[in-house]
């Protein structure tokens, strides 16, 4: 399964200049070539499905600062973990199109942070038909990598997610495979669920360098099998009848052991694609090896920790910065 080149893929649209999931970061990471864009999917109180990085929405809108919605701020776990803030599921999709969006790392991207206050919330609609919209202008095939977020949590809540994922899909128009379609999620139960409705697309787990999955966690406790378990040779085999590829966290194949260098030809041994994220050029989200100077904001000696990961054989890499990405990986 492994590609000529990787797939570039504007993470959350081009956060690196503008604010993560707007409007206009993702017309700007369109303009600027990628691949495909990635949305993180939660839903609203009348199950409306948006594009948010998180359910939890006090660091990417204005929402702390409408004394309107003073009364939501909460605190509840999500998945396992207490959280205080305000949460899309306790907004209408009329209320939460009301808030205006801002960068979530105004410290190392003052850049980005200039346009706050400027664009509304995005829904999963809305960024379908964006996307359908730009492939037919500039003549080419460009996908969506749709990551769904905290699914247990929301099906806990009675969201039935697969069937919402499904219907909209369906209504927009790329649940026929017209587009180039990617279904991700770091728990495997949705990405099963969504296959079962055909839904036909490329499905993708997530995996993070520690921990296990919460569909594992809340259906087993600490007999949950670990995401490096599950990526381990007889892991990959497993998981290889069950899902199309895999998409790990950058510093899993940055690693200096064998089993850093060994993941990638074992995955694609198995069948399954290799996807990595997220590829940043600041020196906060670089490798130490590859950080210039103190600065966190900085760029540090991306080029030459990307060119590792490009080396390794990957399949699809995330990227803040488009155009960045697509110099180093296109």
């Amino acid at each position: 399964m492994a590609r000529a080149r990787p797939l570039v893929i504007g993470h959350r649209g081009a956060p690196g200049y503008r604010p993560e999931h707007t409007r206009s970061s993702y017309e700007l990471a369109l303009a600027m070539g990628v691949d495909a864009v990635e949305p993180d999917v939660v839903f609203t109180k009348d199950a409306v499905a948006v594009v948010r990085h998180e359910n939890e929405i006090s660091g990417t809108t204005d929402v702390a600062d409408r004394p309107e919605f003073a009364d939501r701020r909460t605190t509840k776990p999500v998945d396992g973990v207490p959280q205080t803030g305000w949460f899309t599921e306790d907004f209408t999709w009329a209320e939460l199109s009301t808030l205006r969006c801002r960068e979530r790392l105004p410290h190392l991207r003052p850049g980005s942070a200039a346009f706050d206050d400027t664009e509304p919330p995005l829904r999963l609609r809305d960024l379908l038909d964006l996307v359908a919209t730009a492939s037919r202008h500039q003549g080419r095939d460009i996908g969506i990598v749709l990551e769904i977020k905290h699914p247990t949590f929301f099906v806990a809540r009675g969201f039935d997610v697969a069937a919402l994922v499904a219907a909209e899909l369906r209504d927009a128009g790329w649940a026929e495979g017209a587009h180039p379609l990617f279904v991700e999620s770091f728990e495997l139960t949705v990405l099963r669920q969504l296959r079962a409705r055909g839904i036909p697309a490329t499905y993708v787990y997530l995996v993070e360098a520690d921990g296990a999955p919460f569909d594992l966690v809340a259906a087993d406790g600490e007999a949950a099998t670990p995401y490096r378990d599950q990526v381990s040779a007889a892991g990959l085999a497993r998981l290889a009848p069950e899902v199309d590829g895999i998409s790990v966290d950058k510093a899993m194949l940055l690693s200096a052991s064998p089993r850093g260098a060994e993941l990638v030809a074992e995955a694609h041994a198995a069948g399954l694609a290799v996807f990595t994220w997220t590829c940043r050029p600041e020196n906060a989200f670089l490798s130490p090896v590859f950080r210039r100077g103190e600065d966190d904001a900085a760029f540090g000696d991306y080029r030459a920790e990307w060119a590792v990961l490009r080396d390794a054989g990957i399949d699809g890499v995330f990227v803040d910065h488009a155009d960045l990405g697509v110099a180093s990986f296109g």
